[in-house]
């Protein structure tokens, strides 16, 4: 058995310089399963993404997988990537399996909560109100710049970070507060500004659309106080107000103690997010 890789369609340009391309994964010249690999864009090619795996039923726990996975590695190192990223499902065992073995390791997570019916009540002490113009103003430069390192971080080239993190601002809020469908929200705690909460409606996954926390965070001053779970419950009653029952988010693995809150709340995964220098 010889297993390898073959073009099922020319290479096809994406967005931001990305790129990508079908194969079909082959014994001996017949096709027995795919693969579609590609860049992630912004990454200036530096950053290849494993989209999609499939061997067919009846010829998979042979190896042709993990070959196929190797060899979709070898392609994007030839593209010039120095890391791979891949998603894998929570109830994909076997490509949980897959990706660890071949030294995968998780980046993040996305999460999502199904609300119930009537809205939570913010703890004693605290407030919730929106933010004035003039709030959003100096919040969003900073929000920029925060997105922006959070890119650095996972290898995209500072420059190009912050053009990718301004271009996700355009898109998400191109009327700044008077978006439709975004709140930003301040918690407020004996007159002070605590932390600031952004949610929106959001499709989260392919068919699956979402109330959505885009970004969430405490004040320096008022950490460990409860007051980032009090912002999540803050995020629920705007979503039950505009009539969603789900709300999601996207949280980095290595922020344990935001991810140990978010699962003491309820929320469960929906997608690995993984990672592998190449």
């Amino acid at each position: 058995m010889t297993t390898t890789l073959r073009p099922s369609g020319p290479l096809q340009p994406g967005a931001d310089g990305a790129q990508s391309r079908a194969y079909d994964v082959c014994d001996n010249g017949r096709p027995v399963g795919t693969v579609e690999i590609g860049t992630e864009p912004g990454s200036d090619g530096g950053t290849g993404v494993l989209r999609s795996l499939r061997i067919e039923e009846p010829v998979r726990r042979r190896g042709r997988g993990t070959i196929a996975a190797l060899a979709a590695e070898e392609v994007l190192r030839s593209w010039g990537c120095t890391q791979v990223q891949a998603e894998v499902a929570p109830d994909n065992i076997a490509g949980q399996r897959l990706t660890a073995a071949l030294g995968y390791t998780e980046r993040s997570r996305n999460m999502v909560k199904q609300l119930a019916s009537e809205p939570p009540a913010l703890p004693d002490g605290l407030t919730a109100r929106p933010m004035t113009p003039e709030e959003f103003t100096a919040w969003e430069d900073g929000a920029i710049a925060g997105y922006a390192e959070s890119l650095v971080t996972r290898g995209t080239p500072r420059e190009t970070a912050l053009r990718v993190a301004r271009a996700s601002h355009a898109r998400h809020l191109p009327q700044g507060l008077a978006t439709e469908g975004a709140q930003l929200h301040h918690l407020v705690h004996e007159d002070e500004k605590a932390g600031f909460l952004w949610v929106a409606r959001f499709e989260m996954h392919p068919g699956q659309v979402v109330a959505y926390v885009f970004d969430v965070e405490v004040d320096e001053r008022f950490r460990g106080r409860g007051f980032g779970r009090a912002l999540m419950i803050q995020a629920e009653r705007l979503a039950l107000a505009s009539g969603d029952t789900r709300l999601g988010l996207h949280v980095v693995t290595a922020n344990t103690p935001a991810l140990r809150l978010y699962e003491s709340l309820g929320y469960e995964p929906t997608r690995y997010n993984l990672t592998k220098p190449l």
